[in-house]
């Protein structure tokens, strides 16, 4: 490789850029803005070998005018989702706290939305000119356990956001405590006298809405009651009214049950649809609790009893981490952070939806 300088060498094809400095260094992006903005967080062996990468490929870091420092670039990646989807606020907020987040720490966001086959750090990499600094991979679906594993192969910093690796514990994550909203909204029902209980499952490509199943499960055993998956009919896929069919089945079966835990409030709309068309009545006949917390669920009649996610904080505590990885990626002995899940508790938000029965 020449040594000249790209910025001093008349026609050449390509400039260096941060990513190769990483590449010849060995080691992270994040790694080399440190460097180059004089910030701490990089080990002195490390700093070393990003400084002779620098002068072996001839890099030339460009600051703009009045501005002390390239300002970090955190790019968050999430499934492309439907209108429908979109409706109900849910992950408008979650990105809406990331965004805010990563502001108050002096960084911006990039979102990028993630196709099956897309490969989001190069598309990130082109929207940033290369400055890409971290990645946010938020919500799972799409941006599955291959996806997550291809951005960790990539050295950058990366935290996962309402989602993580069930076997693989290598990754900063930042969640909602969904199995404890699973857990609350079932024996709330159960202290109202409730013993047969159905649930509206989720997509299994959502380890959050999984872990509301476990939690569902969970507090039935702990009523001494054994999970029936005859209560618990599957989600189809690309239903777009989402708990509409399996509420149709619950109340299709011999024996109904007298009260229902939805995955999410989304789910519980489509329940109380099909409720309504039975010809019966929200609580007389049939209790219902959900997850969420989405501001239609205030408005629903009668009013729907919910646990609250708070999804602007989550957002703002998987900036806060970012924030923190990419100061601290590296200690003073070049060790890397030790990597945790923070989940975030919300509460259950009881209203008219439930009685005791």
């Amino acid at each position: 490789m020449s040594n000249l300088n790209p910025a001093k060498t008349a026609g050449a094809a390509s400039v260096a850029t941060m990513r190769d400095v990483a590449a010849r260094a060995g080691t992270s992006v994040s790694a080399v803005s440190l460097v180059l903005n004089g910030k701490g967080g990089v080990s002195d062996r490390r700093r070393s070998a990003i400084l002779q990468a620098i002068e072996e490929i001839g890099y030339v870091h460009v600051q703009r005018p009045r501005e002390a420092a390239r300002k970090l670039t955190v790019g968050l990646v999430m499934e492309a989702i439907s209108p429908e989807a979109a409706k109900d606020g849910f992950m408008a907020q979650v990105v809406s706290g990331v965004e805010q987040g990563l502001r108050e720490h002096g960084m911006r966001m990039l979102l990028q939305l993630c196709r099956v086959g897309d490969d989001p750090i190069r598309d990130l990499a082109s929207m940033s000119g290369g400055g890409l600094d971290g990645v946010i991979l938020a919500n799972g679906g799409d941006v599955d356990g291959d996806v997550v594993r291809r951005v960790v192969r990539s050295s950058i910093p990366v935290v996962l956001l309402e989602n993580y690796l069930e076997d693989d514990a290598s990754t900063h994550a930042v969640t909602a405590d969904n199995f404890t909203a699973g857990h609350l909204s079932t024996s709330h029902l159960l202290d109202l006298g409730h013993r047969r209980i159905g649930m509206l499952l989720g997509s299994r490509r959502y380890v959050s809405l999984r872990d509301r199943m476990y939690g569902y499960q969970a507090a039935l055993s702990d009523a001494g009651l054994t999970p029936d998956p005859g209560l618990m009919p599957r989600q189809e896929p690309g239903d777009v009214l989402k708990g509409y069919r399996q509420t149709v089945q619950l109340l299709a079966l011999s024996e109904p049950p007298t009260a229902i835990y939805a995955v999410s409030d989304k789910s519980a709309f489509g329940a109380y649809q099909a409720i309504a068309e039975a010809g019966l009545r929200i609580p007389e006949d049939i209790s219902i609790v959900a997850t969420d917390d989405v501001h239609q669920s205030q408005l629903m009649s009668p009013p729907l009893t919910t646990y609250h996610i708070p999804t602007f904080d989550l957002g703002r505590a998987a900036a806060r981490t970012m924030r923190f990885l990419i100061e601290r990626s590296e200690d003073s002995a070049g060790e890397v952070v030790s990597p945790a899940r923070t989940a975030l508790l919300g509460s259950l938000i009881v209203r008219g939806s439930t009685r005791k029965l």
